[in-house]
């Protein structure tokens, strides 16, 4: 690495798990020489088994919570980092860059962000759990294991589907999950907001697993599109892969894949 080049990784879960998720990468990323970083969300910071007990914290979290906790882990830093977010953290990463937070960023099996009105069929069934009771709102909403599976290991064995079900699963925020849908259909801007034509936000990654059912192909294009700014976004799709990539066999290539890409692209313009 050179001195132009960021020296930390921070990497950002999405819903129904929490940073446990990113224990791969961690080490992965930390072996080639960078500090890494794998904030939990607000309340978070305990174990799964603790926040299955008691999903109080996951009731109460906010996006604006969330994005304030993270600027003001890379506000410190010597240099802006690579970010990495997986499906809610990818929208996340979204809002950081265009805030002017980090080099580089990837977006992986993101969630959308403002505007992006896609919703396949598999999505829909996906997140059914979530918006088949109003009342889900204001709770914190769990997947059982069928459900997981079809939502996020649905090309996994069976065994290792239900394996990383029992480490990583928990509930997630009803409340955001409700908003990011609502967010198309209120005036003005929303939490999940973002400046399409921000010439100065750093360039972007959409990453998808071409068998992902919950953020499947179709609605990182429809997000990637929208962006009108002289930046750089780009998308790579990988054949074969769900949505719980970064723990799916060969999550090591995608990770040095991306890794690759943003070392490339720091400091690039669409006009350069």
């Amino acid at each position: 690495m050179t001195e132009t080049q960021p020296d930390t990784i921070v990497l950002i879960h999405g819903f129904w798990v929490t940073p446990r998720s990113w224990e791969g990468w961690i080490g992965h990323y930390e072996q080639k020489g960078y500090r890494v970083l794998a904030p939990a969300y607000p309340g978070f910071e305990v174990e799964v088994d603790a926040l299955n007990a008691d999903p109080t914290p996951i009731e109460q979290v906010t996006i604006p919570a969330i994005v304030e906790k993270i600027e003001g882990i890379i506000d410190p830093l010597d240099s802006p980092p690579i970010i990495i977010g997986h499906s809610a953290g990818g929208a996340i990463t979204q809002i950081l860059l265009d805030r002017g937070r980090g080099a580089v960023g990837v977006a992986m099996n993101s969630a959308p962000t403002e505007g992006v009105k896609v919703a396949p069929l598999s999505q829909l069934k996906s997140t059914f759990p979530v918006f088949k009771n109003p009342a889900n709102r204001h709770r914190a909403v769990g997947l059982s294991f069928e459900q997981w599976r079809y939502a996020f290991t649905n090309t996994f064995e069976e065994d290792e589907a239900r394996r990383l079900y029992e480490r990583y699963h928990i509930p997630a925020p009803g409340g955001i999950v409700w908003g990011g849908v609502l967010a198309n259909l209120t005036p003005g801007h929303q939490d999940v907001w973002v400046d399409y034509k921000n010439d100065a936000r750093p360039p972007l990654l959409f990453v998808s697993g071409s068998e992902d059912h919950i953020m499947p192909p179709k609605v990182q294009r429809s997000n990637a599109r929208h962006y009108k700014s002289d930046t750089i976004t780009e998308i790579r799709e990988y054949e074969g892969y769900a949505h719980l990539l970064p723990a799916q066999d060969g999550w090591q290539e995608i990770a040095d894949d991306v890794l690759d890409w943003a070392v490339q692209h720091v400091g690039s313009s669409a006009a350069a």
